[in-house]
């Protein structure tokens, strides 16, 4: 891991539109320090995840909302009650290694914070789910544009009419990231995605978006919208803020969770987690 003195030094390398070259170990040192900003393009090669950290009591749960519900909410790993670090990410800490956290008391959103160890519990199990951030270096790569990092803006994402199937305490409606993708393409971005199924996998939706409850594109309901060129389709995949949604819905006594766009840096390379 860099020595503290580089923090700066590397914080200055994020903003100037480096923030790709960083190691995770790097980015994570640097959302430590203090930098906020939503990490996609954030150390390419690398996967990024989702938090949602819960009482021991609801953990069990929550396992089984996950295991009911893989699309929205792949996990990639759970910390046993009181752990803040994993093989996922070597050295961190899952309590200050996120550039924004979200804390939750009885699905109301009570603070945004850079680090929760103020309000951190011994009781607390932490899933780290898989995010949509990863498979956007293989779009790239693949030459199919994302939008939000060309924009410089947080992904785009959306409350759906799509039902979550409900486990013990748990349910609520899914949330989707939104991204254009120009017509000619569609059917490579759903092709690259559906390797990655443990970030999500292959789009939910392509197209029309009042079919699935989304009023305006404009009006994102988390992260940024983003300008759609014409000629692009809207692809919808689902998304790891949907705990977020069933936290607001079901209304636990405490959670916290990542804010929307601002992920989980892991160790984990993104090619572990794509499938032939």
């Amino acid at each position: 891991m860099q020595e503290r003195g580089n923090t700066q030094e590397l914080a200055e390398a994020g903003h100037r539109n480096e923030p790709g070259a960083l190691s995770p170990q790097q980015a994570r040192e640097i959302f430590r320090g203090g930098t906020v900003a939503h990490t996609s393009g954030y150390s390419r090669g690398y996967a990024q995840a989702n938090l949602i950290t819960l009482p021991q009591e609801q953990a069990f749960d929550f396992l089984l909302f996950a295991q009911r519900n893989p699309k929205p909410c792949p996990l990639l790993g759970v910390l046993e009650a009181g752990e803040v670090s994993s093989e996922l990410l070597t050295e961190g800490d899952i309590r200050t290694d996120i550039p924004l956290y979200r804390v939750y008391r009885q699905g109301q959103l009570e603070a945004e914070v850079p680090d929760v160890r103020d309000v951190w519990r011994e009781d607390l199990v932490s899933f780290i789910i898989g995010c949509s951030f990863t498979f956007e270096t293989a779009l790239l790569d693949n030459g199919v544009p994302v939008e939000h990092i060309a924009q410089g803006k947080n992904v785009p994402m959306y409350r759906t009419n799509i039902p979550t199937n409900p486990a013990g305490v748990f349910s609520g409606p899914m949330v989707v990231s939104m991204r254009p993708i120009p017509a000619a393409q569609v059917a490579d971005a759903v092709r690259i995605t559906s390797r990655y199924p443990a970030v999500h996998g292959a789009p939910v939706h392509v197209g029309d978006p009042a079919a699935i409850g989304i009023e305006d594109l404009n009006h994102p309901d988390f992260g940024e919208a983003v300008d759609i060129p014409a000629g692009t389709i809207p692809v919808f995949w689902a998304c790891g803020v949907t705990p977020q949604s069933v936290v607001m819905e079901s209304k636990p006594e405490f959670a916290i969770c990542h804010a929307p766009g601002h992920m989980l840096i892991t160790d984990a390379r993104d090619l572990q987690y794509q499938v032939p």
